[in-house]
């Protein structure tokens, strides 16, 4: 069982995650929270898998509520849910944190899936958030003439290859494995070696790396 804790200053918002989240029998809401000061005491007392984090609250904003429940539960993982998809909101969470970023019109069973994902591990984001994330690196990449193009990486295997060129086309753990013929538990294996091998702590940053390093998709 997913145990979930959902945050944002609508009532209407808090109710329609509820509603959306009690039709899945995998998933259970343990709390809600209207501000991030009764988020970070919420998340200390219930210790979630999840939290969905809204960003613009009145008094402890989400950023800073990111940042003070990882502080102390580094192992819960919390993914910001906001209207605004904007950089000056998104790079501050992910920097407070935050493993994920959605828009709040993200369809109903993207979203159920992103809040598995994201307790197994993955890193979710709205497909235009992560395409803009790799414009951006492909930008950087292109204006920079001390940006590394096209070489290997040092350390990892070809399998490790192709699936750093799949994270960086923006798939998930079960895409890859089913492109490459894998199991997802062998897929979670590879990206956790790409971690440990580059020093990137996400799968946000392993796709960036990808796209500065000209490894793309086979």
């Amino acid at each position: 069982m997913i145990r979930i804790l959902v945050v944002d200053d609508q009532q209407l918002v808090r109710m329609g995650l509820r509603m959306l989240f009690e039709q899945a029998q995998d998933i259970e809401i343990q709390g809600e929270a209207d501000n991030g000061a009764e988020a970070v005491r919420l998340a200390e007392r219930l210790t979630p898998d999840v939290i969905l984090m809204d960003l613009r609250m009145p008094g402890v904003d989400g950023i800073t509520a990111t940042r003070r429940i990882l502080a102390a539960r580094p192992a819960i993982r919390i993914v910001a849910l906001t209207t605004f998809d904007d950089d000056d909101h998104l790079y501050p969470v992910l920097a407070a944190g935050a493993c994920g970023f959605l828009v709040k019109d993200t369809p109903p069973a993207e979203l159920l899936d992103a809040v598995r994902r994201t307790a197994n591990g993955e890193a979710p984001f709205s497909r235009d958030i992560l395409n803009r994330l790799v414009a951006q690196a492909l930008h950087a990449r292109s204006t920079s003439s001390d940006t590394p193009r096209d070489l290997p990486i040092p350390g990892i295997t070809p399998r490790e290859r192709e699936v750093l060129g799949l994270l960086g086309g923006g798939l998930s753990n079960k895409e890859i494995a089913d492109r490459l013929h894998l199991g997802v538990t062998t897929v979670k294996t590879h990206v956790a070696n790409l971690m440990a091998k580059t020093g990137r702590d996400n799968r946000i940053r392993l796709a960036v790396l990808a796209v500065l390093t000209g490894i793309t998709p086979d």
